[in-house]
């Protein structure tokens, strides 16, 4: 696992409407994932699309996918997600009772595997589940509603899982943060422990993706 700091622009705030011709533009090289929220209106109140849609918008870029499955009972579609052999696939804590057998397989088709948790849910509620994990997925605000600030008790909950994922796994499970990070805050998540960042606005703002990606990188190491 590399020490580098991953940025993957959530494609929920750009305009999805020309999306599949905005992700030709992106510069691979700076931007290292593309987030997918997948929302099905239950688990969250909102609803994106799915896996026929990310199967059309893959042919438009060779920049992995980060799909992130904000949807209830996550085993009932798991395959169709599984099949688009993305860079990682994670789904919540909260909507399954089945999370270990979920990301054994997922991991068994070569996938990071990865966990994602509530504002609300104590970090400790996964720690009995890290060695099924390749990834764990903090939300910094509430899933399914774009557009919020950072909470700032993030920080906290970062910092400790990071201590119990180097006790035990150290080097072996990433930690992404997802919710409300900018240029002034990203280099706190990063110093918490995170090493992979989603960015919403901060990426897309002004529609210059690479550039906004970049700076939020340099701005991630205090440079």
């Amino acid at each position: 696992m590399t020490s580098e700091i991953k940025i993957s622009p959530s494609i929920i705030a750009g305009d999805l409407t020309t999306i599949g011709c905005d992700v030709q533009k992106f510069d691979s090289t700076i931007v290292d994932l593309l987030h997918m929220d997948v929302m099905d209106g239950n688990f969250v109140p909102n609803l994106t699309f799915g896996h026929g849609f990310i199967k059309n918008l893959a042919g438009h870029t060779s920049i992995p996918l980060d799909i992130h499955l904000m949807i209830e009972r996550p085993e009932l579609s798991i395959d169709s997600y599984i099949a688009l052999n993305p860079w990682c696939l994670v789904f919540h804590y909260e909507a399954s009772r089945f999370p270990a057998r979920l990301l054994t397989s997922i991991r068994n088709a070569g996938i990071k595997a990865g966990l994602s948790i509530n504002p609300a849910t104590p970090v400790e509620s996964v720690f009995d589940l890290l060695d099924f994990c390749d990834l764990v997925l903090v939300m910094s605000v509430d899933p399914g509603f774009y557009g919020q600030s950072f909470m700032e008790h993030s920080i906290s909950r970062i910092e400790k899982l990071k201590k119990a994922i180097d006790r035990d796994f150290a080097g072996k499970i990433h930690i992404q943060v997802d919710g409300g990070i900018n240029l002034s805050n990203i280099k706190r998540v990063v110093a918490a422990g995170a090493d992979i960042v989603v960015a919403g606005n901060s990426a897309f703002a002004g529609g210059d993706v690479n550039s906004n990606v970049a700076a939020l990188k340099k701005a991630a190491v205090g440079n």
